[in-house]
């Protein structure tokens, strides 16, 4: 774990292919970041709703919203 005035950083598991992955904690944008070098997975969400930002995760498809 290393520690800026303004991030966090973890070193976690990436949910995509579950090589280590950097997840940072972006503490004035209160925005949290996971990324992974090995697949290219990208989320960013905000630290204080949970809503998704931004997502980039090559190799998972979205279900389809209507039946």
């Amino acid at each position: 774990m290393q520690t800026t005035e303004a991030q966090t950083l973890h070193i976690v598991r990436c949910p995509n292919c579950g090589n280590p992955a950097e997840r940072h904690y972006l503490l004035t944008h209160q925005l949290t970041q996971t990324q992974c070098h090995a697949c290219d997975y990208l989320m960013i969400t905000c630290s204080q709703t949970g809503k998704v930002i931004e997502a980039y995760a090559p190799g998972l498809f979205a279900r389809p919203l209507v039946s």
